[in-house]
């Protein structure tokens, strides 16, 4: 089973979840591949960021949606048509955890796989 980051991201973020006030979020897609399977899955994660350095992620404030579990295999193309999902699929589970992602606020650089 072969699992590529195709995309992380982290943004500056308010959620309160479990008592603890959240600041950022870590953003992503991820592909697998397996057995001529092929799903994509992205997902948002609350963490503390209490400071500029803070960068431990805390997964119990943590939401995945999968966006497609077919047969088939990885492509650029499959690669580009999810990723232009991310945003929308984010906010969406931003808002099931009670949070907002700051989207024009980014704390680091994009990361592709």
């Amino acid at each position: 089973m072969a699992n590529i980051d195709i995309y992380k991201q982290y943004f500056s973020a308010e959620c309160t979840f479990a008592g603890v006030e959240r600041h950022g979020a870590a953003v992503w897609l991820n592909a697998e591949s397996d057995s001529g399977m092929i799903r994509y899955e992205a997902g948002v994660t609350f963490f503390p960021h209490a400071d500029a350095e803070d960068f431990a992620i805390s997964y119990d404030a943590c939401a995945v949606k999968e966006l497609l579990h077919t047969k088939g295999r990885r492509s650029k193309k499959r690669d580009e048509q999810y990723l232009a999902q991310v945003q929308t699929a984010a906010d969406e589970l931003a808002r099931s955890l009670n949070g907002i992602i700051h989207w024009d606020k980014p704390l680091n650089e994009a990361q592709y796989g």
